[in-house]
C-alpha cells in the first residue's frame, strides 16, 4: 500500500466518510483487527482498487447485487475481481435473478454501487461467495464507499457473512 492511503487505525475512524465509518465500527464490533483504508483514487472497479492497493485483481472481493425475481430479495455475490459471474450458476442456488439498478442497490444495502460492503446491509441479502477466493490468502473488500476498502482472509469473509462458498465463476470453454 502507498503512504497516500488513509488508514482508519492510524488516522482515526472520524477521518472516514459516513458510510465507511459505519463499516469500520461494524468491523470493530465483530472483532476484526484490520482497519478500513481510503484509496486516493476510486476503487469502483476491481482493476482500480487493485492498482490503488498494489495487489492482484483476483484479490479484490467484489460485491455484485442481483434481484431475485420471485420475491425481489437482494442476492449478493462476492466474487473474485478476476472473475465474471455466471448468472446461471447463481440461479442454480437461489432461483431466477435479474439485474439490480442503482436505486435497488442503495435501498437494499445502504451503499452506493462501487462501495457495497459484504456486511452491514439495510436488508439482509441472500449471499454466495465465489469459491475461487479461497485460493488466496488475502482479500480486499469494499467498505461502504467507492474509495474505502478493508483487508481480510477468505475464511474471515465466510465467517462474517455466513454465506455458502460455491462456484459462481463464468468459465469460457
Amino acid at each position: 500500500m502507498t503512504d497516500t492511503l488513509i488508514n482508519s487505525e492510524k488516522d482515526g475512524i472520524e477521518a472516514l466518510p459516513d458510510s465507511a465509518r459505519r463499516v469500520a465500527l461494524l468491523l470493530r464490533e465483530q472483532g476484526h483487527a484490520k482497519p478500513v483504508v481510503l484509496l486516493p483514487e476510486t476503487g469502483k472497479t476491481s482493476a482500480e482498487a487493485a492498482a490503488g492497493l498494489g495487489c492482484e485483481v483476483a484479490q479484490i472481493a467484489k460485491s455484485i447485487l442481483f434481484r431475485r425475481r420471485k420475491d425481489d430479495a437482494p442476492v449478493l455475490v462476492i466474487a473474485s475481481g478476476a472473475n465474471r459471474v455466471d448468472e446461471k450458476k447463481v440461479e442454480a442456488h437461489v432461483g431466477e435473478i435479474g439485474r439490480a439498478d442503482a436505486k435497488f442497490v442503495r435501498e437494499m444495502t445502504g451503499y452506493a454501487i462501487g462501495g457495497v460492503c459484504p456486511i452491514g446491509h439495510a436488508t439482509r441479502p441472500v449471499t454466495l461467495i465465489d469459491a475461487d477466493l479461497f485460493a488466496l490468502d488475502s482479500l480486499w473488500a469494499a467498505a461502504g464507499h467507492p474509495h474505502a476498502v478493508f483487508n481480510l482472509s477468505p475464511q474471515e469473509l465466510a465467517a462474517m457473512t455466513g454465506a455458502p462458498v460455491v462456484d459462481v465463476a463464468l468459465r469460457e470453454v
